[in-house]
């Protein structure tokens, strides 16, 4: 063994007593609560001055006292029996544990420590440990683990997908949704589980978006491997690095498969409502349409008559004796058809079909239709419709429907009994930027206040029979082709039923 000379003895003691000075500096200096303890009872030895911002002790109040006094109780038993929250590595044990502090509560530490032996015996003279806050990092920790359980645990599907849009993970909802329970999904490309044109949207829409605002919203349909389509109403998240870079997505994707149903039921049930309202409205228009048929019904009665009496025992007939009578009848039976016609297009139960309409001659026809109803109730119709009407854009049966119920309606609301003078229903026209406004108005007693709020709800009348779907109905029928129906009283009598459509492009 080579023996040092009394100047590198002298060197060896001056570097060793400089390190341990810089040691010693540095635990003074340090935001970490370094601290030696006794063996048996862990009592402080020493601690450094971080214990006041830590614990709130001073150095001289906490040394003597030990640590298993101020543990929480739930931890004293996990620290003495080494549980899993206890870790050994290479002579070092990190320990996560709640300590008191001096006002009372508790706060999250982490620490390493190490056993201090006599080089002699092997017995541990001293254990030393370096302590720092983990309540941050205890707190995210918990947090994460909340979120996450709430990941697995949500009926909505959430897919985790890298910045080439290949997929990192699935919770338990989508991982069942998209048949992918014994399939190793990791790495699949997020086309697989998108249809098309919805990984087009988010390709040229959703994930640019999301970039630059954070998030993005949207629906479209979702696939499984299989090929069976999901509706979903999605939201796309970007989640960026401490730097701001965005370094994934998540897709959170509400199931739609219900709603879209019940829409479709919804859907289903609104037009069996519309075609019953068309058969009751004509049912109540039975009246009108049978004298409305039995006029030229009677008048080709009269025509072929006066055939049978003028030619009756003639041998030879000349044309130009017949041709007008028999023109006539063909006219008056061609009348007679169109009115048939138009009943059974009205009652018929078809899908709507939206097409450009020409509103100035729809209206007429409706009126024409109306004229024996107006004639029963003494009433006239008046129609003032501008020339340069412009097209609009709506199916011809709903917009009959909703046409014949606000006429009917303002010809009984008009009707006189017993005056020579008839009433006037007026049907207007105005053309406005991009819509058509329809007003129909009449000379009845008017809306009472009370009514006007409820007017439009379904089941409730002003007719003593009716059945308070009409309008109802109408102004469902208007809403769907994007315009609006609503109804005021006139400043000096009668009311006002006004709607908007579109005009067609």
């Amino acid at each position: 063994m080579k023996t040092r000379t009394p100047e590198e003895g002298f060197t060896a003691l001056t570097d060793d007593a400089e390190r341990n000075r810089l040691l010693a500096e540095m635990a003074e200096q340090s935001t970490d609560m370094i601290s030696r303890h006794t063996p048996e009872d862990w009592r402080f030895i020493y601690a450094s001055p971080a214990v006041t911002h830590l614990l709130g002790y001073s150095v001289e109040e906490i040394v003597g006292m030990s640590a298993y006094d101020l543990y929480h109780p739930d931890d004293v038993e996990d620290f003495r029996v080494r549980a899993p929250t206890v870790n050994y590595d290479r002579g070092l044990y990190t320990h996560t544990y709640r300590f008191r502090c001096r006002d009372g509560h508790y706060t999250w530490l982490e620490s390493t420590s190490r056993t201090i032996r006599d080089p002699e015996t092997g017995q541990i003279r001293e254990i030393l440990v370096v302590s720092r806050d983990a309540t941050h990092r205890i707190k995210a920790d918990k947090a994460n683990r909340r979120l996450a359980r709430v990941l697995e645990s949500t009926q909505d599907l959430v897919v985790f997908v890298n910045l080439d849009c290949t997929v990192s993970h699935l919770n338990e909802s989508a991982r069942v949704a998209l048949r992918l329970e014994e399939t190793d999904y990791s790495a699949f490309p997020l086309a697989c589980f998108v249809s098309e044109a919805g990984y087009r949207l988010l390709v040229e829409e959703g994930f640019p978006a999301a970039t630059e605002a954070g998030n993005w919203r949207g629906e479209l349909s979702m696939r499984t491997l299989e090929g069976k389509r999901i509706p979903v109403m999605l939201e796309l998240l970007a989640h960026r690095s401490l730097h701001g870079d965005v370094e994934y997505f998540s897709l959170v994707a509400h199931d739609l498969t219900e709603k879209k149903a019940a829409e479709e039921q919804l859907k289903q049930y609104q037009a069996d409502i519309d075609h019953a309202s068309r058969l009751v409205t004509m049912g109540e228009l039975a009246s009108s349409l049978a004298h409305e048929l039995n006029q030229p019904l009677a008048a080709m009665v009269n025509y072929l008559k006066g055939i049978e009496r003028r030619f009756a025992g003639k041998d030879s007939i000349a044309w130009t004796d017949l041709e007008l009578p028999i023109s006539r009848s063909i006219r008056t039976a061609l009348r007679a058809g169109e009115i048939i016609h138009r009943m059974i297009d009205f009652t018929r139960k078809q899908e709507p079909v939206i097409r450009n309409l020409d509103l100035a001659e729809l209206i007429r026809e409706m009126l024409e239709f109306c004229e024996s109803t107006a004639e029963r109730h003494n009433v006239r119709i008046a129609c003032e419709v501008p020339a340069d009407l412009p097209q609009v854009a709506g199916d011809r049966i709903q917009l009959e429907q909703v046409l014949l119920n606000l006429v009917v309606n303002a010809i009984e609301a008009s009707a006189r009994e017993c005056e020579d003078r008839p009433a006037t229903v007026t049907v207007r026209v105005a053309h406005e930027p991009a819509q058509v406004c329809v007003r129909v108005e009449d000379e009845g007693a008017g809306i009472p206040e009370a009514d006007l709020p409820h007017l439009f709800d379904r089941f409730f009348s002003t007719k003593q029979s009716g059945l308070g779907m009409g309008l109802a109905i109408s102004r469902s029928l208007v809403e769907n082709l994007g315009g609006e129906l609503w109804a005021e009283n006139l400043p000096e009598q009668g009311a006002r039923f006004s709607f908007t459509l579109n005009t067609a492009d």
